[in-house]
């Protein structure tokens, strides 16, 4: 099932932390690709360099953030930032929505370094941020509806199902990343997991006195 669209009839603002965090991606992702492998490694997350000197090495706990493995990862990343995001800064307002998406990221590094305190290889990509962001959507929204590409069909999901079933897939394949997690690239599913649960436990205090969607 891949997500499509949300309901928006209810947003009451332009998200444009959103599309500015969209637009952000998309641009440093060009200047990775022009800058190649050098690049990749001076401005990713890499856990083993970052134990050796934190204070020398803490911008790239931001800087990873807004990059990407390939144009699949960084489709993808902004597909369920566009989708999810402008909800939630809604109901965030949106300098408030812009701390908890970092918040959210750094949670999300943290959860990956964890695991894998030596490793050398870099950590990149918006998707443990993003994850702080479907926690938040899942507690604030859970009878949301989501446009779901369903083979050739277009159906209507509640977001509780959607995301519920993406983060049951993420703490399964991170329990069997654990074991191999120190020197082995792909999916950062700690990351994931890090994130999300982030981002469901900062929105009560992010959210304010605004009630669930009923």
């Amino acid at each position: 099932m891949l997500p499509i669209g949300d309901d928006d009839s209810a947003r009451r603002s332009v998200p444009l932390v959103t599309y500015a965090l969209i637009v952000v991606n998309v641009l440093f992702f060009f200047v990775e690709l022009s800058g190649g492998d050098p690049f990749i490694m001076r401005w990713a997350f890499v856990p083993s360099r970052f134990m050796a000197s934190p204070f020398g090495d803490v911008l790239t706990v931001f800087s990873s953030m807004f990059m990407h493995a390939g144009w699949l990862h960084l489709g993808g990343n902004m597909l369920y930032l566009w989708i999810f995001g402008d909800n939630v800064e809604d109901r965030f307002g949106h300098l408030k929505f812009f701390i908890f998406y970092l918040l959210c990221g750094i949670a999300a590094t943290a959860a990956q370094m964890a695991i894998s305190l030596g490793s050398d290889v870099p950590n990149l990509g918006a998707s443990g941020a993003i994850a702080g962001v479907l926690g938040a959507y899942i507690l604030m929204f859970p009878k949301g509806s989501v446009r779901v590409l369903q083979g050739s069909r277009v159906i209507q999901v509640p977001a509780l199902i959607v995301i519920g079933l993406w983060i049951v897939l993420q703490f399964f394949s991170g329990i069997g990343s654990v074991a191999n997690a120190a020197q082995t690239g792909g999916v950062a599913y700690m990351a994931h997991i890090g994130g999300f649960v982030a981002g469901f436990l900062l929105t009560f205090a992010f959210r304010g006195s605004r009630q669930t969607q009923a």
